[in-house]
């Protein structure tokens, strides 16, 4: 009797144990990662297709943008911008998207929704899992290929004012940078002051190719009183302030001059949810609106089509080949087609390869059963 009472109470923790082990496997699943860790040489890029007429176009296209403003809203979820609150509290940029040179997306943020995953997110175009919200707390450098390490790899100079969390992320990358703590909460005010009182004297400035500003307030303002809070407009008009100047300054900038034209992007790293907080997979936590604003693009007129919805993931493979960089080789991203539509036919077919190439290499590496056919070599 003994014997079989033991026998079940070994079955028992057998099937425990079985158990907790196939949740852990899907809580938290093994990523998808090349083999080839960051400091490896690069992988020179594909020749492009043969076609019925020789080309000399071997190389990564050339930089769509001379230089790249990426203004990142903790927080921000798109009805902030495409909804009843962007009009009414964001007119400047509301008139970008419905009648600027400008594209507008909602991008989905995947699981856990907190800042630490997003940015790796955002910066390598793959997918954080959730141990990396434990890692939120105490962010080690990150080692995985990304599109900062590859900008500064190319000599770009990249200046960094917001979040401390993109500091320690990212040591000894930026050429200036002023990092604001998370942590007190109750301020929304100071922890935003802190990013805009460099901005007049940065935009002016010629030494830098990427500025990256990323903003707390709002977020801040979420986890106090939720986003119907009446501090959610005052927030959002000081935003849109902050966007019309720096895009204004852009512009400014590009008059006279025959380079390439810069390019502001706007996004969020998550939403939050009907109570102010992030962290789960709810629509307002995972949804958030991601604008690119330049003159390369045709200006909008007619009535709008709502935004599409995008990967979050994308926005890194867009970037990278925007500024003439290579892919990060993690990146599961697609490229925003729209962004590279005033290129001819062929360049952007050339822009799909690059990225069909480095798609199609990552899959061979992670998946044994994987066959590359002739067609692709």
């Amino acid at each position: 009797m003994r014997l079989r009472s033991g026998a079940l109470a070994a079955s028992c923790l057998l099937v425990q144990a079985l158990g907790a082990g196939l949740f852990l496997r899907g809580f938290f699943p093994a990523p998808v990662r090349s083999r080839s860790l960051r400091g490896a040489a690069p992988i020179p890029p594909p020749e492009p297709p043969p076609s019925g007429s020789s080309s000399n176009w071997t190389k990564v296209p050339s930089p769509l943008f001379k230089r790249t403003v990426i203004m990142l809203i903790d927080a921000l979820r798109d009805d902030f911008v495409f909804g009843s609150k962007g009009e009414q509290f964001m007119p400047y940029t509301t008139q970008l998207i419905e009648k600027g040179t400008s594209h507008s997306f909602v991008a989905e943020a995947k699981p856990p929704t907190v800042t630490m995953p997003r940015i790796k997110a955002l910066t390598t175009g793959s997918i954080p899992g959730f141990i990396d919200v434990i890692m939120n707390l105490n962010s080690p450098a990150l080692l995985e290929d990304n599109l900062i390490w590859q900008a500064k790899a190319a000599g770009k100079r990249i200046i960094f004012y917001g979040d401390d969390t993109w500091v320690r992320l990212f040591p000894k990358q930026f050429v200036e940078y002023d990092g604001t703590t998370s942590f007190f909460v109750s301020d929304y005010t100071e922890v935003d002051n802190n990013v805009t009182r460099h901005l007049d004297k940065v935009l002016k400035r010629e030494d830098w190719d990427l500025l990256i500003l990323h903003y707390l307030g709002l977020d801040h303002i979420g986890h106090l009183s939720g986003p119907n809070s009446i501090l959610i407009g005052p927030k959002l008009s000081e935003m849109d302030g902050i966007i019309k100047k720096i895009h204004t300054s852009l512009l400014s900038k590009e008059e006279g001059e025959k380079a390439l034209p810069p390019l502001l992007v706007v996004c969020g790293d998550h939403g939050m949810s009907e109570t102010g907080s992030h962290g789960g997979s709810s629509e307002g936590e995972v949804r958030t609106p991601l604008l690119l604003i330049s003159s390369a693009f045709n200006k909008r007129s007619g009535p709008q089509k709502p935004p599409e919805l995008v990967q979050q993931t994308d926005l890194a493979v867009t970037l990278a080949l925007g500024l003439g960089l290579p892919i990060s080789r993690n990146s599961v991203g697609k490229l925003l087609l729209p962004v590279v539509q005033q290129k001819t036919m062929r360049e952007q077919l050339r822009y799909l390869h690059l990225n069909g190439f480095q798609l199609s290499r990552l899959l061979q590496e992670n998946v044994p059963a994987y066959e590359k056919g002739k067609s692709w070599i």
